[in-house]
């Protein structure tokens, strides 16, 4: 039987390989109009032109946790009627992600942002930040940068090398970002880092959003074939066979103590959640005839999300649309029909 910390380590340097594709994606949707991102090409060595599906794919899935983003940022007010919560973000394996730099232009911002990842990408991340004012001036002047450490602290941005598959030390790390166990918080754990986290984060924060981006159903044909394509680039997917379904998804949650869960596959999320008017948008920006191949890519992956809402603020937090009673998320105690628990 496979070691999966065994794997894990022989994945590092390929997962840490595959951040600067991620990057090159990202800026080849920026460049052709279906997203907005003034700082990802300052993280992008050589520009790359990816396919119409490969970027209409990296728009579903940015368009749909950027809507999600905005639902945690907008909670205001708890079960009792009180606001004023401390939003935090924590971002698990962030890469080159430039999240917390928009949401500082669109005046979004939470009160304490902390991105964490190894320290060979936490470093270059850190040589970037600092050698570039525009990314720069947005830390503040009490700022500090250390490229030799990997680490970025200011007042509400934080960047901090650490290694996700050691759980004892995230606790150190958390405590060295000023991160609030009892305020609110989203969670974001890129998909190739350890599963364990699952469990620590619902132990840790009692007011919590937490989200995987994942592959489903590996073992029908599209599915092989998917696997085969990551394994050839040294990518194993760890934990796709714990969980291949998006009920085994929901379960993984709630076997790890959240309060409820939902997982939707991206053509679902794709059709259903993201803004129509966007969605149109972005449909006239390229020539598109590759229809089967995108229906069947798009049910092979997942947004999954668990929430722990102690404050009674994420209520209306999902795939959901308040005005739509039929729609409306509930609370734990009144399970959804998309939320495991229901019938047992």
């Amino acid at each position: 039987m496979a070691n999966p910390v065994a794997d894990s380590r022989s994945n590092r340097a390929a997962i840490q390989a595959t951040n600067d594709d991620a990057s090159a994606s990202k800026l080849s949707c920026v460049k052709k109009g279906y997203m907005k991102d003034d700082y990802i090409h300052l993280f992008v060595r050589r520009p790359v032109r990816r396919s119409p599906i490969i970027n209409r794919g990296y728009f579903a899935r940015w368009a749909a946790l950027r809507k999600l983003l905005y639902q945690f940022l907008s909670c205001e007010r708890d079960a009792r009627g009180q606001g004023n919560a401390k939003k935090q973000i924590l971002s698990l394996g962030a890469g080159f992600d430039t999240t917390y730099f928009q949401l500082q232009d669109e005046g979004k911002a939470p009160y304490i942002y902390v991105e964490l990842d190894f320290k060979e990408v936490t470093s270059k991340k850190a040589a970037i930040i600092e050698s570039c004012s525009q990314l720069r001036d947005k830390l503040g002047a009490t700022a500090s940068i250390s490229r030799e450490n990997g680490e970025v602290l200011s007042d509400h941005y934080k960047l901090l090398p650490a290694d996700l598959r050691d759980i004892q030390k995230l606790d150190e790390v958390i405590a060295m970002a000023n991160m609030d166990p009892n305020q609110c918080v989203l969670i974001y754990l890129d998909p190739d880092s350890s599963r364990s986290i699952v469990g620590w984060a619902s132990k840790k924060f009692s007011t919590a959003v937490f989200f995987l981006y994942e592959q489903i159903h590996p073992n029908d044909a599209f599915g092989l074939q998917m696997i085969r394509n990551l394994e050839s680039r040294g990518c194993a997917l760890l934990g796709i066979y714990d969980t291949p379904t998006l009920l085994a998804k929901e379960n993984f949650f709630l076997d790890q103590g959240w309060q409820r869960a939902v997982a939707w596959d991206m053509l679902r999320i794709y059709s259903n959640f993201v803004d129509d008017q966007e969605r149109r948008r972005i449909e006239r920006l390229e020539l598109f005839d590759e229809f089967e191949e995108w229906h069947m890519m798009q049910e092979h992956y997942c947004v999954a999300y668990a929430i722990n809402d102690a404050m009674g603020l994420l209520g209306d937090l999902g795939f959901f649309f308040p005005k739509d009673e039929h729609h409306m998320p509930c609370s734990p105690s009144q399970p959804h029909h998309h939320e495991v628990g229901e019938g047992g």
